[in-house]
């Protein structure tokens, strides 16, 4: 069975950079592709920004340009590289791995842009 952690989140001011982690245990890590989400508070789920397991990516409008997704096969952990953050980012963020029919989220971090 899979599970995800991810870590990172924090307080951060707007211009400032932080960078999520998400911890995969389970086998298989490397077949599946990543996937970063995040929730803001009365607003829909967005898909920030996608890996799959021959490294391609994708990332939303909104986060193109600042934010970079890459993982690390010998440690199951895929990372959301975040910099120049806007208030706007501000939400929960959320792992997710998903490989064929199965998919698996993790709990989220909480990342919050303000001054």
């Amino acid at each position: 069975q899979v599970q995800l952690v991810e870590s990172g989140g924090g307080l951060v001011q707007p211009g400032g950079s932080l960078t999520l982690e998400c911890v995969f245990s389970g086998s298989g890590f490397h077949f599946h592709t990543m996937n970063w989400y995040r929730q803001a508070d009365g607003k829909q789920r967005e898909l920030v920004a996608t890996l799959t397991r021959d490294y391609s990516t994708n990332y939303s409008d909104s986060v193109k340009g600042r934010f970079t997704i890459f993982r690390d096969n010998g440690k199951n952990t895929v990372y959301l590289q975040m910099s120049s953050l806007k208030a706007k980012d501000t939400a929960s963020y959320y792992c997710t791995a998903r490989l064929l029919s199965d998919g698996y989220w993790g709990h989220g971090t909480q990342v919050t842009v303000s001054s």
